[in-house]
């Protein structure tokens, strides 16, 4: 196994950005990049062996420099929506960037995914990886709580691409941090997800409100158009979903949280290109590309062109008490890791 660095670019204001690949002993690879801690690209081979990228992303550094869907980023401090832009810890009100709307979205306007992390290869005799750390300030975005954050992504022999984010923070704040990799097993451009066929490791999905903020129910998946209880295709009852164009809904994984554990299931027929997901994280966001644009801001991928299995805490977790909690507290230890696994049908 090797890893492999080279500059990717450099930023309007002079920082330069590092492109990193991992590539295990039967050659398939891994690109990261440490500006959002981004997953480039995952090169993987189909039931024939032919190898194919299938990770959404751009070939140079300027696609990233804009406001793009989130290809391949670590996103925080707080994923998914926050009600409002608001929340309160012991009574204190902080007001967060509202950037959805009145909502904020995916930790506001300059997080987690548009800055430059420091990044550090790292090798053991199984597996290659880059540690990646990022120090986000007291009051950054409306934060409170200065936060010290590493993501460590590895790279090994059974084509298992990990990620596991820790975190410390010197004052009570929140945080929910995802990866928000869009995938195609058939490979990045060759066309819609629709054929895919899913399975996820879930009963219920939260209930949300006409902006996707959650009520503070669960809903039973049974018989509805959420259930991936068994393998579907994505494309069977897309169509139901008109007001958010496609799927874009969290599910309450089964099993314990904090425990590693199966979460989802993902076939592509034609290829045969599978990706298992597991992780600690007690919810998973499914979002099917649908606001995709198919314009350059986007790589030119189009709507449902891919999906998103975001691994996460419970959306708005910081106005729902009933959730799991994403507070973080002096002296705590945030921990939690997530597998992508791939193989061939």
């Amino acid at each position: 196994m090797k890893i492999e660095q080279r500059l990717f670019g450099t930023t309007p204001d002079g920082a330069a950005v590092t492109l990193f690949t991992l590539t295990n002993n039967h050659g398939n690879s891994v690109e990261l990049i440490d500006r959002g801690a981004t997953i480039v690209s995952v090169n993987v081979p189909d039931r024939d062996g032919k190898r194919a990228n299938v990770n959404l992303g751009f070939a140079a550094l300027d696609g990233y420099l804009q406001r793009h869907p989130y290809f391949g980023a670590t996103v925080g401090r707080v994923c998914n929506r926050i009600a409002g832009g608001r929340f309160a810890i012991d009574g204190q009100e902080y007001r967060v960037a509202q950037n959805l709307g009145e909502h904020h979205l995916h930790g506001g306007l300059v997080a987690f995914d548009a800055l430059m992390w420091t990044a550090e290869p790292i090798q053991t005799s199984w597996q290659v990886g880059v540690r990646m750390r990022l120090v986000s300030p007291d009051g950054d975005e409306g934060y409170p709580g200065t936060l010290d954050t590493t993501v460590e992504f590895t790279w090994n022999d059974d084509n298992e691409l990990a990620y596991t984010f820790t975190a410390q923070t010197d004052a009570p704040t929140h945080l929910n941090l995802t990866n928000h990799a869009y995938w195609n097993l058939a490979g990045a451009g060759s066309g819609t997800v629709r054929d895919h066929q899913l399975t996820i490791a879930a009963d219920r999905s939260l209930a949300v409100d006409d902006d996707l903020i959650p009520t503070g129910e669960q809903s039973e998946l049974e018989g509805s158009v959420l259930d991936f209880r068994e393998p579907r295709a994505i494309g069977d009852r897309i169509d139901q979903l008109p007001e958010t164009k496609g799927y874009d809904h969290c599910y309450v994984l089964r099993g314990e949280p904090g425990e590693l554990r199966s979460a989802a299931y993902a076939v592509d027929p034609a290829s045969g290109r599978t990706m298992e997901v597991l992780t600690t994280q007690p919810c998973m966001q499914l979002y099917t590309g649908n606001h995709l644009s198919g314009q350059a801001d986007a790589g030119g991928y189009g709507q449902h062109e891919a999906f998103c299995f975001e691994t996460q805490h419970p959306p708005d977790a910081a106005n729902q008490p009933a959730f799991a909690s994403t507070r973080l507290d002096p002296g705590q230890t945030f921990r939690q890791s997530t597998v992508h696994r791939f193989d061939v049908v």
